[in-house]
């Protein structure tokens, strides 16, 4: 295995430190964690970290403007050649939901992006948000799918995209016809990604469906009865993507060992 890759929306990173979550992810021994919905300041990230098996790893990280907000991160055992939090497009940046970092590796040149997508709500400025940020990331990843191209590098997005693309996507799908998260307008991005460009590994390695899900509320018996959504990623583009040896969702073993509402997902490549 020449590279591995774990992406997680941890809920809060104090929270999921206090349940277990960091341990989870130093014990996965990998390459990088990507982590969205990280919810602290620079200072609390680095705090939670000391006391953890990640206290030296190289973190970047982009908070949200609001304290307990969104806030994504990526952490490397290498350090990274660049670290970007700023792309130039109206509707992304300055939110703690968009971060680069480029590294060298065995697979080559690599870009990682920790993302984390807005929730939205159907017919609310809160939706606009969501296509907002939408639109600045698909204009994003054309960017980065032709830079990655020019140099023989490649591109891996990591993160929670609040959107299950395809029926086998979500369990009660019916019942979530016409809601944020399920919309045929915000499938039609991810429709319009895996089509050309862009490989999403949790399905090529994930088999038909339905499931593998990642994500189950904390309410009710969802969790229990696999009652969830698949909406956090791994896309890569497609020289990458035929290095990819694995695609495995992380579901805790029972309710009582959660430790955030959605499941690591990891990738690996030869």
């Amino acid at each position: 295995m020449a590279l591995s890759v774990v992406t997680a929306n941890v809920n809060g990173i104090r929270a999921a430190s206090r349940r277990g979550g960091l341990r989870w992810l130093a014990d996965a021994d990998v390459d990088v964690v990507c982590l969205q919905e990280v919810r602290a300041t620079h200072e609390q990230l680095h705090e939670a970290l000391a006391d953890s098996d990640l206290r030296d790893w190289h973190v970047a990280h982009a908070p949200a403007p609001q304290l307990g907000r969104a806030g994504v991160a990526v952490l490397t055992r290498e350090q990274p050649s660049a670290i970007r939090t700023e792309t130039g497009l109206p509707g992304m940046d300055g939110l703690g939901r968009w971060i680069e970092v480029d590294m060298s590796t065995p697979v080559g040149p690599l870009t990682v992006v920790s993302a984390y997508v807005h929730t939205g709500e159907a017919d609310t400025p809160k939706q606009d948000e969501k296509y907002a940020f939408l639109d600045a990331m698909d204009e994003r990843l054309g960017r980065l799918q032709r830079s990655a191209a020019r140099r023989k590098g490649h591109v891996l997005v990591c993160g929670d995209l609040n959107i299950a693309h395809r029926e086998v996507d979500i369990k009660n799908w019916k019942g979530n016809r016409g809601k944020a998260g399920f919309l045929e307008d915000e499938r039609a991005y991810l429709d319009r990604w895996f089509t050309k460009d862009w490989v999403d590994l949790g399905r090529e390695h994930g088999g038909p469906g339905p499931g593998p899900y990642t994500w189950w509320s904390w309410r009710g018996r969802g969790f229990d009865t696999d009652g969830g959504w698949r909406i956090d990623y791994a896309v890569a583009t497609r020289a990458l993507a035929g290095r990819c040896t694995g695609a495995t969702v992380g579901k805790a073993a029972t309710y009582e060992e959660r430790w955030s509402d959605h499941a690591p997902l990891t990738v690996t490549f030869d």
